[in-house]
């Protein structure tokens, strides 16, 4: 008698990853809103200038990035197991966005080498930094990993490789020019591709209907002939 096939992920896993593609398209809408119609200095600036405290759209930043902070906790939730180091990854990559979200940077977020920063600043530069340094070693990881599925690992494969080269250049720009037009746009596409890599994970894990390929009959293992 043949055994019947067997159902993956679990339904609350997939729930958890649907969650977490609406937790992600949420919170990235609620930051660019703010971004966009706060009154910062455009490209020029850090995408958290949106969140300096006192600032009229600070609390939809901050709504923002907790929702995406949810956005990549369920992701991690929603991941099969063996995918445990992408899993750990995005679940410090929640814990970081979450600090960035509850700690605010000063007016203009100075950060050094060329402006003097605050504490809060040090704080809310480091985890938005470390955040972003756990989804694309998230990426990497799933690429990497053979049993993710081949649609996932292409979708990070992707993802990887156009993050990976952008924040090198990020890094040293920062170190050698400092705040400029080149940082700001850049780091506005890697929170894209983050985001967008986060949506794209989360659907493909929705979607995924079978986690174990169906095993043959018994019958047919052993030889011989149903009669039945």
């Amino acid at each position: 008698m043949a055994e019947p096939d067997r159902q993956g992920p679990p339904i609350t896993l997939r729930a958890a990853a649907w969650a977490a593609a609406g937790c992600t398209l949420a919170g990235a809408g609620a930051v660019t809103t703010a971004v966009l119609a706060g009154p910062g200095p455009g490209f020029a600036g850090y995408v958290s200038e949106a969140g300096i405290a006192g600032s009229g759209h600070a609390p939809m930043y901050r709504i923002g990035v907790f929702a995406l902070a949810a956005g990549l906790l369920l992701l991690a939730v929603a991941l099969p197991p063996q995918l445990r180091v992408a899993a750990a990854l995005l679940g410090a990559g929640s814990a970081s966005t979450a600090l960035s979200g509850a700690v605010t940077c000063s007016a203009g977020c100075p950060l050094p080498p060329f402006e003097r920063a605050t504490v809060a600043d040090l704080v809310h530069g480091g985890a938005s930094i470390a955040a972003t340094a756990a989804v694309v070693l998230a990426m990497v990881a799933v690429t990497i990993c053979r049993a993710a599925g081949g649609r996932l690992r292409r979708i990070s494969a992707v993802a990887a490789t156009l993050a990976l080269p952008l924040c090198a250049v990020i890094g040293l720009a920062m170190l050698l020019v400092g705040r400029s037009t080149l940082v700001g746009v850049l780091e506005r596409v890697v929170l894209a591709i983050a985001v967008l890599w986060g949506l794209a994970a989360a659907v493909t894990v929705g979607l995924t209907h079978h986690a174990e390929p169906t095993r043959p009959a018994d019958s047919t293992t052993s030889g011989g002939i149903d009669h039945r």
